[in-house]
């Protein structure tokens, strides 16, 4: 299975569930032996932890990961010791079990974050990357969500889209 939660939805009642998630890295810190690593989707962004007791390959994989690499993870969902009430998913972390490399990525020119680095310029040029930021993702949804409306709100009066080959 590709992932069964998204990295928005966990929450303190999902504690002690057995979950898989994909994304991209959107960093990683080592901190006194344990690494941390938020995990991003569409959705929103998940702590991941790597004990420094776990199985040393596991570590290995886990200190080698770069930003925006593709993973998979499974793990154990935990309440986490210092919350982060700035975050949806702060009350929770996910104990690592095994990691799976899904893409390795070159480090990008700017970082994929709400407020980025990037200058106008540089995240045109890279346009793929900037779409990958929350408030384009915003915009994106909104667009979709007002187009949907719009069709719907047409074909109820009768009209009919058409689109020729």
């Amino acid at each position: 299975m590709y992932r069964d939660h998204t990295c928005g939805e966990l929450r303190v009642g999902n504690v002690g569930q057995k979950v898989t998630l994909a994304g991209w890295v959107q960093r990683s810190r080592k901190l006194g032996g344990m690494t941390f690593i938020d995990l991003r989707d569409r959705y929103g962004i998940t702590q991941l932890v790597v004990e420094a007791d776990a199985d040393p390959a596991l570590v290995e994989t886990a200190t080698s990961l770069g930003r925006e690499y593709v993973i998979q993870v499974t793990g154990e969902v935990v309440e986490r010791q210092s919350k982060n009430p700035k975050m949806p998913t702060g009350d929770i972390e996910i104990k690592i079990e095994s990691i799976n490399i899904l893409n390795k990525s070159v480090t990008p020119p700017f970082t994929i974050e709400d407020e980025s680095d990037g200058g106008e310029d540089i995240r045109a040029k890279f346009r793929y990357l900037d779409l990958r930021r929350g408030p384009l993702q915003s915009a994106l949804a909104l667009r979709h969500r007002m187009a949907h409306e719009v069709r719907n709100y047409l074909d109820s009066k009768g009209f009919m889209e058409i689109e020729t080959p």
